[in-house]
C-alpha cells in the first residue's frame, strides 16, 4: 500500500512537470491514540477540577472536541484497551477481563483479532506502541504480532516507574521491554522514557504518516509524582497529594510529546485522541482514592457511571472543531471507525461495535449514532459476570459493584435500572415502575451474548 501511494505521488508529481502545474500532495493526517491509566471522571481542568495542575490536556481541549459523555469499553485495564484497539466489544474480542502480567501465561487478545495498528499499516502509516501493553505477555501476543513495527514498554499492568518491577504481588520480575528484548534503565523515569521514544520515532517518521499508541501508565498505582510536584501539592491531603502530584507529572510529559509536534511542524497534521481507560482506583495499592469521579458513582472495576464515563478529547487543529464540547455518548470502539474515516483510510471487512463519531465531532446538533443502538457492557464469563447495557437514556445493571468508597467494601448491585437523563448519579431505581424497559434491556443483552 505504501509503495502504491508513493507510486500515486510520483506520478502525479511527473504529469504537474510535464503540464507546467504544481501540484501539492497531500499527505495522510498522523494519528496519536493517547490512553491515561485510572483517571477519575473529572481529573481535569477542563472537565471541571480547579485543584488540579494540567495545562496540556486543557490546550488540548482548547484546540478540540472534549466530549462529555464518552465511555470506556470496560471499568478494568485490559478489556478497556481491547476494545480502543479493536473496534468491537471486549467479550467479542476475546478479552473479557484483565489479561495475564506474568510471563509466558497466555490469556491475551487473540492473535487474529485485527487492531488499529494493523489497520493503519495496512495504509501505508508507521507504527509504534509506547508505554503500557496488558493484552498478552507470549512471544505470539506481544505488540509487534498485532501491527505495531515498534514496541517499547511494559507488558503487565502496572510497574514500579523508577526500577520498571512488575508492582503487585511477589516474586517481583523485572518488566521493560524493546521490540521483544528485555531491557534495563536503572532509575529511568518511565513517563520520561516513554516520551524520549515517542521523540525518537516521531523525529524519524516525520516525512511519512505514523500511528502511534501511547498507553501511559499514569495515574495508575503506585503514585510516583515528581518531588516539585509534590511540593507544589504541600498543603493538599492525602491520597488526593499522591494523585494529583502523579497526574501533574503526567501532564507534563504530554506537554513534552505537544512540544515535539509543533517543533516538527506536525500539529497540524496530527489527529490526537485521549482517553482514560477506565475511572480512577479505590484498591489499597492506590491509597484507597485520590481520583475523582464527580457527582458520579462508581469507580474503577464499577459499570455504574463513574467506572466507564472517562475524560476524553479530539483534537485535530484546522480540521475538527476547536474549543467545543459534545454531550453526545460515544464509545472507546467509536474510533477506530471514526479515526480512519478522518484520515481517508480504508476498513478492512471487520466486524466492529464502534460505530463513527464523525457527525458528531464535526456539528453539535448531530444525533448519537448510539441512540438507537444500544451500548454494552460485561466483564468476566458466566453468571457471575458483571455486566450493563444502554439505550438512550435507559441504563440497565444486570450486575456490578458499587466501587466508589474508601472502604474496600464493595456491594453488590443487582437488576437496577437509571434514566441517565434525570438521574445521571444512578440513584433512582426504576426497574419496578418500568418492567417493560427492564425486559428489553435484558433481552438486548441475551443477544448480545448469543450473537
Amino acid at each position: 500500500m505504501q509503495d502504491r501511494f508513493r507510486r500515486l505521488v510520483a506520478g502525479v508529481v511527473s504529469l504537474a512537470v510535464l503540464t507546467g502545474i504544481a501540484v501539492c500532495a497531500e499527505r495522510p493526517p498522523n494519528v496519536i491514540l493517547i490512553l491515561a491509566d485510572d483517571q477519575g471522571t473529572v481529573d481535569a481542568g477542563c472537565f471541571g477540577s480547579g485543584d488540579l495542575v494540567t495545562p496540556a490536556l486543557d490546550q488540548l481541549a482548547a484546540e478540540g472536541v472534549r466530549l462529555t459523555q464518552f465511555y470506556a469499553a470496560a471499568p478494568v485495564c485490559s478489556p478497556s484497551r481491547a476494545g480502543a484497539l479493536t473496534g468491537r466489544w471486549p467479550v467479542r474480542a476475546g478479552v473479557p477481563g484483565n489479561c495475564s502480567s506474568r510471563r509466558g501465561v497466555g490469556n491475551s487478545l487473540p492473535p487474529e483479532e485485527t487492531t488499529m495498528a494493523e489497520v493503519f499499516r495496512g495504509a501505508g502509516y508507521a507504527t509504534a506502541h509506547i508505554g503500557k501493553w496488558h493484552l498478552g505477555y507470549t512471544e505470539q501476543t506481544i505488540p509487534q504480532r498485532q501491527g505495531f513495527d515498534l514496541s517499547f514498554g511494559h507488558m503487565g499492568g502496572c510497574i514500579d516507574n523508577y526500577s520498571h518491577f512488575f508492582f503487585w504481588a511477589g516474586p517481583n520480575t523485572h518488566d521493560l521491554w524493546r521490540n521483544g528484548q528485555e531491557i534495563y534503565r536503572d532509575g529511568g523515569y518511565f513517563p520520561d522514557l516513554m516520551l524520549q521514544e515517542a521523540t525518537q520515532f516521531i523525529r524519524g517518521h516525520q516525512d511519512q504518516p505514523f500511528f502511534m499508541y501511547y498507553a501511559m501508565n499514569t495515574p495508575h498505582y503506585p503514585y510516583q509524582g515528581d518531588a516539585h510536584w509534590l511540593e507544589h501539592f504541600a498543603e493538599m491531603e492525602d491520597p488526593r497529594r499522591l494523585y494529583a502530584a502523579f497526574l501533574a507529572a503526567q501532564d507534563q510529559r504530554l506537554q513534552g510529546l505537544l512540544r515535539v509536534l509543533q517543533e516538527l511542524d506536525l500539529r497540524r497534521r496530527t489527529i490526537i485522541v485521549y482517553q482514560s481507560d477506565n475511572g480512577h482506583s479505590t484498591e489499597e495499592r492506590a491509597h484507597f482514592g485520590g481520583g475523582s469521579a464527580g457527582r458520579h458513582r462508581g469507580a474503577k472495576f464499577s459499570l455504574l457511571e463513574g467506572g466507564i464515563r472517562v475524560p476524553a478529547v479530539i483534537s485535530w487543529p484546522g480540521e475538527l472543531p476547536a474549543g467545543e464540547v459534545r454531550d453526545q455518548a460515544g464509545h472507546a470502539c467509536d474510533w477506530l471507525p471514526t479515526l480512519t474515516e478522518l484520515a481517508g483510510v480504508n476498513l478492512p471487512d471487520l466486524k466492529l461495535d464502534g460505530l463513527r463519531l464523525t457527525d458528531v465531532l464535526k456539528t453539535s446538533s448531530a444525533k448519537s449514532p448510539h441512540q438507537q443502538q444500544a451500548l454494552h457492557w460485561q466483564v468476566g464469563t458466566g453468571s457471575n459476570a458483571d455486566w450493563a447495557v444502554r439505550l438512550g437514556d435507559w441504563k440497565l445493571i444486570g450486575r456490578t459493584r458499587d466501587t466508589g468508597n474508601s472502604t474496600g467494601k464493595w456491594d453488590v448491585i443487582r437488576d437496577q435500572l437509571f434514566d441517565l437523563g434525570e438521574d445521571p448519579e444512578e440513584q433512582v431505581n426504576l426497574a419496578e415502575q418500568h418492567p417493560e424497559v427492564t425486559a428489553k434491556l435484558r433481552l438486548l443483552h441475551e443477544s448480545y451474548l448469543t450473537e
